[in-house]
């Protein structure tokens, strides 16, 4: 799940079933997640604006500085629950 908001970017946000589907985990399990990094400082929460025809409107979330800084310092302490091998541990990308 991490990984899916380090890798968003402003051309590119996350929104909820969009971290559900990448992350391959449930609404019930990312949502609290969310809401838990939000609550903490290390990400934050905006509602989509314009038009959303079909659908209802998006929450999109991003990361702060710390919340990045925190994600990178779990990356390097734990690749192995990044996705990451032993050969990639030492890897920052």
């Amino acid at each position: 799940m991490i990984k899916v908001l380090l890798a968003s970017t402003a051309d590119d946000p996350a929104w909820g079933l969009k971290i559900c589907e990448e992350a391959d985990l449930g609404s019930g399990t990312v949502y609290p997640i969310l809401e838990r990094l939000v609550d903490a400082g290390w990400a934050t929460r905006y509602e989509e604006t314009g038009e959303h025809p079909g659908r209802p409107k998006r929450y999109y979330y991003e990361l702060t500085a710390t919340g990045r800084c925190a994600a990178r310092e779990a990356r390097e302490r734990k690749p192995r629950l990044f996705g990451l091998r032993a050969a990639d541990e030492g890897s920052t990308a």
